[in-house]
């Protein structure tokens, strides 16, 4: 017999609004306890005997779960719209301030400008200048050429030199193009420094004055190890002091052995004489007698007989 009411048979039945409720609050408990942390909450506070209540509401529950099924209930978010709008209206009114937005100009870039770039120098001033005259003939209308002075750190095409710095110049729809000059300071008086537009030919000039140098005797001597002209190099070693007087070469191992020669004293200025060489110890030098002839035997040798023993030298000592 087939059924026309009721749900199918081994099912349990229809689930009661009373179930639906229990089961709507238990997945909101669920996923409150994924999305909220308890520790940040204002308004949850455990009570001394073990249940939390809801500060704002001033409702009492008995789990956590209970209490984050509550926060996500009509009630609580009533109150939380209520407080947030009493507090705007006590806050005190701030001016706010004018802030503009600039929307960033979209162009589609056409290439980079023509130039030229003229050395100059002044014999009166020792001072060193460019002119730059930049030409713009596709410029948009009611756009004026800028530039900007960039330090070497700040570009990320080249490495960093503290030497030199970058003048860039500006306008759209033309490419951004920059010149690479020294990092001397410039001399930003008006007969010195200046730029100007030319609405009718489309032209950027600009002209710059570097400051002189100091004069090459305020300086101080470059370090050991340095280039002359300041850019540095790699520190090498102290240079030596002057080497002392050498000795002179051994003889030849076939010269006859002597006294060494002795060195040549240096010129003395003046008419003192040099003074004496200092008395030896033990007399004068002694002659060494001649080698032996070539069939290897002494002259005036007596076999058995002891070898005459050479004269004494010295201070005489007694006699034994």
């Amino acid at each position: 017999m087939d059924r026309e009411w009721g749900s199918k048979p081994g099912s349990g039945g229809a689930a009661s609004a009373q179930n639906e409720a229990i089961d709507r609050r238990e997945r909101l408990r669920r996923l409150a306890l994924e999305t909220i942390d308890l520790a940040k909450d204002p308004y949850f506070m455990r009570n001394h005997l073990g249940s939390y209540e809801c500060k704002l509401c001033l409702t009492l529950h008995n789990n956590e779960g209970n209490y984050l099924a509550h926060t996500q209930g009509k009630r609580h978010q009533t109150n939380l719209a209520k407080r947030a709008a009493r507090e705007a209206k006590d806050a005190p009114a701030q001016p706010q301030p004018n802030k503009r937005k600039l929307a960033p100009r979209k162009s589609v870039k056409i290439g980079r400008p023509g130039y030229t770039v003229t050395k100059q120098y002044d014999p009166d001033t020792k001072q060193h200048s460019f002119l730059f005259e930049i030409e713009y003939p596709e410029i948009e209308d009611n756009i004026k050429p800028r530039h900007r002075f960039m330090a070497s750190y700040e570009q990320k095409i080249e490495s960093w030199d503290k030497r030199y710095q970058y003048l860039l110049f500006a306008a759209d729809p033309y490419e951004i193009i920059s010149f690479k000059i020294p990092s001397t300071e410039i001399d930003k008086s008006a007969d010195k420094f200046f730029s100007y537009w030319d609405p009718d030919k489309k032209s950027y000039i600009l002209q710059l004055y570097f400051k002189p140098r100091p004069p090459e005797a305020n300086r101080q001597p470059a370090a050991p190890g340095t280039v002359p002209n300041g850019t540095g190099g790699p520190p090498g070693p102290p240079p030596r002091p002057p080497s002392q007087p050498q000795a002179p070469p051994p003889p030849p191992p076939n010269a006859p052995i002597g006294m060494p020669p002795r060195i040549p004293l240096p010129p003395m200025s003046g008419l003192q004489p040099p003074p004496p060489p200092p008395p030896m110890a033990n007399g004068p030098p002694r002659s060494i007698p001649p080698p032996p002839p070539a069939g290897g035997a002494m002259a005036n040798f007596t076999p058995g007989a002891p070898p005459p023993r050479p004269p004494m030298q010295g201070f005489p000592g007694p006699q034994q």
